[in-house]
């Protein structure tokens, strides 16, 4: 999925709150000259229809800063908003070329019919997403696991996921992603035998 975004620089000095009621959402990109940062805005309409297409440390978009001429590959690093009103207050990115492999976190996607659950079991997932290194331009939009051949009693751990090619997972090793148990019905039945 490709994504384009345009900001404007922002004045320093400039009040965050007065650009906010001016329809406009203060902004920072970090990382596209080593420790300097530039301040942005953008329109809060913009920045919405950002959200809805785009998550957090997952989706590269396409950066244009006109004023600067510059433009690039972005991750959104952190969304600032209203605890419950859900009014943006601030967005950073960070630019990904000359950094090498990114960190990013993608969700996890359970597919397929277990054995285990025609057999009375049931699927519980412990993690939904994953924490993985990988080249900014091979992100995957999300890992899919496949359950069809798990029966009751199997559990999937972090370094048993085929993953694509160049995407390594940061997670631990050892931790259970998936596993088909009993259900608490078949439980029952067991122990009234």
């Amino acid at each position: 999925m490709e994504i384009t975004v345009e900001c404007q620089t922002r004045a320093a000095g400039s009040n965050p709150r007065a650009l906010r009621r001016e329809g406009l959402i203060p902004a920072a990109l970090y990382g596209h000259q080593g420790t300097e940062s530039i301040s942005l805005t953008l329109k809060e309409k913009e920045a919405q229809n950002l959200l809805k297409k785009a998550s957090v440390n997952n989706t590269l978009i396409d950066l244009k800063i006109p004023e600067l001429s510059w433009n690039g590959k972005a991750l959104i690093r952190e969304v600032q908003s209203h605890p419950w009103k859900r009014t943006l207050y601030h967005l950073s990115f960070f630019a990904t070329k000359g950094h090498g492999p990114v960190e990013v976190v993608v969700q996890i996607n359970v597919v397929g019919n277990a054995v285990g659950v025609k057999n009375g079991g049931i699927v519980d997932q412990m993690l939904s997403e994953l924490a993985i290194q990988c080249d900014p331009s091979n992100i995957p939009e999300f890992i899919e696991i496949n359950v069809s051949d798990m029966d009751i009693g199997t559990t999937l751990r972090v370094n048993e996921l085929v993953l694509p090619a160049g995407v390594t997972a940061m997670d631990d090793p050892d931790r259970n992603v998936v596993s088909i148990v009993v259900s608490g019905k078949m439980d029952s039945v067991t122990t009234e035998v």
